[in-house]
């Protein structure tokens, strides 16, 4: 008997790290080749409101008959919105000439523009293609080349529906809404 009882937490250590965390996938738009003068010198960037599905740390894919569901042990490696935010103003401060930065205003005074952008789709889907649906919003006190908003839908085929290829293809999106609204800011 006492040798079942000193075997009983060896064997639920092991079958607690075999269940270890999840994997969990960054979100990392590719770097833009696009560089454009705007009509804002300082630009504060909202946090992006997401779907509540996508605002969730598991990833997400839509299966055949609709239903949305968590890919089996996959994680974000941050919360979506702040690193859909982040992402975002990294990728439009690189594009744009002015300083882009994210909610809370880090900067001393106040933005000239501000962006804030509403997802209301942000989906791998049973089709093979990745899907970020929504509109954005600017408010500027100066001149804009832009409409104050605009809706923007963006496609990007997926390899595959593996959690890697579902967040590589969310980071290409990321990438191309950036590009969309930093050139509805440029002059």
């Amino acid at each position: 008997m006492p040798h079942r009882l000193t075997a009983l937490p060896v064997v639920l250590c092991l079958g607690l790290a075999a269940c270890g965390a999840p994997p969990r996938y960054l979100l990392d738009p590719p770097p833009s080749t696009l560089r454009l003068s705007s009509a804002a010198d300082t630009i504060l960037l909202r946090e992006v409101s997401l779907p509540d599905y996508a605002a969730n740390p598991e990833i997400t894919l839509q299966e055949g008959g609709g239903a949305v569901t968590e890919a089996r042990r996959a994680q974000w490696a941050d919360l979506p919105p702040r690193a859909v935010t982040l992402a975002l103003a990294e990728r439009m401060d690189a594009i744009l000439s002015g300083t882009v930065a994210p909610d809370p205003w880090p900067l001393s005074g106040y933005a000239e523009a501000e962006v804030d952008v509403r997802v209301t789709r942000m989906l791998a889907g049973a089709d093979g293609v990745f899907r970020l649906d929504g509109q954005y919003y600017v408010r500027s006190e100066g001149p804009r080349r832009g409409p104050p908003s605009a809706p923007f839908a963006i496609s990007v085929p997926m390899a595959g529906r593996e959690p890697a290829q579902i967040a590589a293809a969310q980071s290409a999106a990321v990438g191309q809404l950036a590009e969309i609204i930093a050139r509805s800011m440029g002059r």
